[in-house]
């Protein structure tokens, strides 16, 4: 295997691409019109625009174009990554039929966990126990019959892909859920079978990572608890579930390994389970590479990617250095905090933007795994709006958790609202540290949601510095005399600004009253010790909507302010 097409976008097509190189692989990427200034575009050894004419994400599901470029390209195989096409079995059947590898399951296990009464067969032959009502593939009429049947509430799912399970707790939201799930299985999985099951609350959602070879040899490779969600969509993942009991986390981990074996399963996957205080249910078996693999790494210290590479390429388990099931080990605690740029307090909405300012942590124990992050990046809302993985590493739960909250403050991203407070809130929650947190912690935690979005004392600054420059000190003209603060409306405009700005009397007079003009450099000490060294490199033309970006040098970061020309604004209030 020589050369990989990766048939996905933003952070595992880099990851992706990180294990390729490592291993002498070449990469192809592909990417919408919508992606062209995407970071995994650039990072590949070859790139190529896809999906012309179609819908942002339909692009990535155009099969036959992507099979065409990797023939083109003399891919040898295709990476499809996670959701997109990854669980969809004709496009992996096509992918053989050109004579290409397809890096996952064999067609049988896509056959098996892509139909849900097959999983489910498949399941119980295995002596595993499902939830206790559920139908697939089902009508809007065959789901309000359900829920009518089996009460509320009920959860609504895609049948294929990554796609989050929607919760129903009436008719109403039965309709609307059904809906969304249904665009979103053929928006993102090219398919629009929806399942509806009974839903069960307060319980814990922990999830099994396994791998398969190609001779027989199949390995658990220990738990993740997933269970901090909202809207069934994850936000920290835990490895392993600190809040299980030994005797409950072996029999969850023998059963997802009994499953495997049973169908001699192949390549990496994820088998999903719902678990109360002593019993679990299977959920479902993702057949691919998840998110959350990144906990698992570090627990174990089995590169899962690098593993899925080279199972495609025919290699064995034990020839990749992996031991029998009785002697892998875990060590430590890992937790994953997915940063996205989103409305928290407003119904998780994407909150695209253009992003003007990014600063990452670090540090021992830490692994970022960027997706779109860097200054001057725009967030369109076609797209997940995910900006990073953040992954801490620690002997101990309570550890990893200080050493995520450490690093999730010390994150400056500046021009997109995230959910950063959020997150920040989430782990050093006395129930969330006690590692007991369920599926309903969020909805039943409205404290989560109090912080006021975050914005850095430097990014004030320079919002200040910015408004100043291109708009002057209000009505400085008429005031600048030895005794204007003494007019009660500078007093008033100052206020303000200070409110808005922050520290802003740690500016020196001339910066305060006039801003900066092009090419000028200054020092401000906002404090004993600390000093911000600030250069307006350049001051741009007023758009067709009055904004002006100015471009700064904060303390050797590249920083842009974008600023409202209010005089070009009164200009067409007054216009006839």
């Amino acid at each position: 295997m020589k050369k990989i097409l990766i048939a996905n976008r933003g952070e595992i097509a880099l990851r992706i691409m990180q294990a390729a190189s490592e291993m002498g692989i070449e990469t192809v990427a592909i990417y919408a019109e919508e992606d062209k200034f995407s970071i995994h575009r650039f990072k590949a050894d070859e790139a190529y625009r896809i999906g012309q004419g179609k819908e942002a994400a339909e692009a990535y599901l155009d099969s036959e174009a992507i099979i065409k470029i990797a023939q083109e390209t003399e891919a040898d195989a295709i990476h499809p990554g996670y959701g997109f096409l990854s669980e969809n079995i004709d496009f992996a059947r096509r992918v053989k039929e050109a004579g290409l590898i397809f890096i996952g399951p064999s067609l049988k296990h896509l056959d098996i966990f892509g139909d849900k009464i097959k999983a489910r067969q498949a399941v119980e032959s295995a002596g595993l126990r499902t939830l206790p009502e559920r139908v697939d593939s089902v009508s809007l009429e065959g789901g309000l019959n359900f829920a009518r049947g089996h009460g509320y509430p009920v959860g609504i799912k895609a049948a294929l892909g990554s796609c989050r399970m929607r919760v129903a707790r009436n008719e109403a939201e039965v309709r609307a859920s059904y809906a969304r799930a249904k665009s979103e299985a053929q928006t993102f999985a090219g398919s629009s079978r929806v399942y509806v099951e009974k839903y069960i609350e307060n319980a814990k959602h922990i999830e099994v990572q396994i791998l398969g070879d190609q001779h027989g040899n199949v390995r658990q490779l220990f738990e993740r608890d997933c269970s901090i969600q909202q809207r069934n969509q994850k936000n920290i993942e835990i490895a392993p579930a600190v809040g299980l009991s030994q005797t409950l986390r072996m029999h969850i981990n023998n059963a997802a390994l009994k499953l495997a074996k049973s169908v001699d399963y192949v390549n990496a996957g994820t088998v999903k389970f719902l678990v109360t205080d002593n019993d679990f249910y299977f959920i479902e078996v993702k057949p691919c590479i998840q998110a959350s693999h990144t906990v698992t790494e570090m627990i174990t210290g089995i590169d899962l990617v690098v593993s899925q590479l080279k199972i495609a390429m025919g290699l064995s388990l034990e020839s990749m250095g992996i031991p029998e099931q009785s002697q892998l080990k875990m060590q430590g605690v890992a937790l994953q905090a997915r940063i996205r740029a989103e409305k928290t307090e407003n119904n998780f909405y994407p909150a695209p933007g253009k992003i003007e300012a990014y600063y990452a942590s670090g540090g021992c124990g830490v692994r970022l795994d960027i997706g779109n992050a860097y200054v001057g990046y725009e967030l369109l809302a076609y797209f997940d709006t995910l900006l990073v993985k953040a992954v801490t590493y620690a002997p101990d739960f309570d550890e990893a958790a200080r050493k995520m909250a450490r690093v999730l403050r010390e994150f400056c991203i500046q021009g997109v609202e995230t959910n950063l407070p959020f997150l920040i809130n989430i782990v050093e929650h006395p129930v969330f540290l006690t590692g007991q947190a369920k599926t309903s912690f969020i909805d039943q935690t409205p404290e989560l949601f109090t912080s006021e979005p975050t914005v850095s004392p430097s990014t004030k600054i320079l919002n200040y510095i910015s408004d100043i420059t291109v708009n002057d000190f209000p009505e400085l003209e008429d005031k600048i005399n030895p005794f204007f603060l003494m007019y009660p409306q500078v007093l008033l405009d100052y206020k303000e600004k200070q409110k808005r700005y922050g520290a802003i009397t740690h500016l020196d007079t001339p910066t305060f009253f006039y801003g900066m003009y092009q090419g000028e450099e200054i020092e401000v000490q906002l404090e004993k010790g600390k000093v911000l060294v600030i250069h307006l490199e350049l001051i741009g033309a007023a758009n067709d909507t009055g904004y002006r970006t100015l471009f700064f040098n904060i303390n050797g970061e590249r920083r842009e302010i974008r600023v409202e020309e209010r005089s070009v604004q009164k200009q067409d209030a007054e216009s006839p």
